[in-house]
């Protein structure tokens, strides 16, 4: 395709913010503030745009724990947090912010059994005994799936983008910790770059053409800077991260375990949405259609699939005009479920 006058322009302007100022990327997270600590975790609501109250039933974005957080707020422009606010939504996060590692491995019994837990109970009561909607990305999904197993706590509904599934891929040749030795733990942004190989293959050309050069570099950046906060750790930790991100949490049979503890989907009593990526190597649409048909107590399922790897079917090019559309069409049935009424001002009690 011919570039027009405006691409060219757009993309000469790109490329001297790129010069001037090393970035053209809006790499500042959304306005949020602390609605309660935990040890092993720290629970952030939103702060809603000046002059919108916040209706309906709130959002708890779920954390991934072997992910950052950053990837429901990727950038300006191209935040699913933003997103989230501008629509009226209570919005919250529950991020723990660099995941703690030991030589028992991740602590994801916790994280899953007390840390996710308490989290609902304090959006619940911070929305004034609301039920919450979980949105969970990667392993957040399988978190928020565990949660929804427990029928005492206030859960709306389960959405579940891009969960892994499916059984583990064969162990790397020598064991992994061997591999990595005590560099930076790169397995996971490995996987994430490869899972999605076209679209770096073609990267110059697209800078070449100019065309939406602008939307391209912030969305490269805001990826790079995303992948610049993966954990750091030596490989004996790599080893466990990647046992939990695929091992432990793949289902068997029709449960999921986590740490010994068992959850059996066919408990969970509420709403799910599950989101598949189209090219997503770590969660295949067929892997995710696996655990659809393990979720036989919901009152209310819907599978769907979204262009994008991993990473982009959250919050890629074309998630804004797929994966969100999706999901708000569901957390608006959420809405009409439960009411539009507006949450109290004051903050959950710490």
């Amino acid at each position: 395709m011919k570039p027009s006058p405006r691409s060219v322009r757009d993309a000469a302007a790109g490329l001297a913010r790129k010069v001037l100022y090393g970035r053209v990327a809006d790499l500042r997270p959304m306005p949020a503030d602390v609605a309660e600590a935990e040890p092993r975790g720290c629970l952030h609501r939103y702060r809603p745009p000046e002059g919108v109250i916040p209706t309906g039933p709130p959002v708890l974005f779920v954390s991934p724990l072997a992910a950052p957080a950053r990837c429901y707020d990727l950038r300006r422009g191209c935040s699913l947090a933003g997103h989230a606010v501008a629509r009226g939504r209570r919005t919250y996060l529950l991020d723990p912010g660099t995941p703690r590692f030991t030589d028992r491995g991740p602590a994801l019994a916790a994280w899953a059994g007390r840390v996710l837990p308490a989290a609902i109970r304090a959006v619940s009561r911070d929305a004034g005994g609301q039920p919450v909607q979980l949105v969970g990305w990667c392993l957040g999904g399988a978190y928020s799936l565990l949660a929804a197993a427990d029928p005492a706590l206030p859960i709306a509904s389960v959405t579940a983008v891009a969960i892994p599934a499916g059984p583990p891929p064969a162990p790397f040749p020598g064991g992994l910790s061997r591999m990595l030795g005590d560099r930076p733990n790169a397995l996971l942004e490995r996987a994430f770059r490869f899972a999605d190989v076209d679209k770096y293959l073609r990267r110059p050309y697209k800078i070449m053409t100019g065309v939406d050069i602008i939307e391209f570099l912030a969305q490269e950046e805001a990826v790079d800077h995303f992948l610049g906060m993966m954990p750091t750790a030596p490989g004996r930790t790599a080893e466990q991260v990647y046992t939990a991100f695929v091992r432990e949490l793949a289902p068997a049979g029709d449960r999921l375990e986590i740490g010994g503890r068992r959850a059996w989907l066919a408990d969970v009593r509420v709403p799910v949405l599950l989101v598949a990526g189209r090219g997503d190597a770590v969660a295949p649409v067929a892997a995710v259609r696996s655990v659809a048909r393990m979720l036989t107590g919901s009152p209310r399922l819907r599978l769907v699939a979204a262009p994008g790897g991993h990473l982009g079917v959250l919050t890629g090019p074309a998630a804004r005009a797929t994966t969100w559309t999706y999901l708000d069409r569901w957390l608006d049935e959420g809405v009409l479920r439960h009411g539009i009424r507006a949450h109290r001002r004051e903050a959950a009690s710490v």
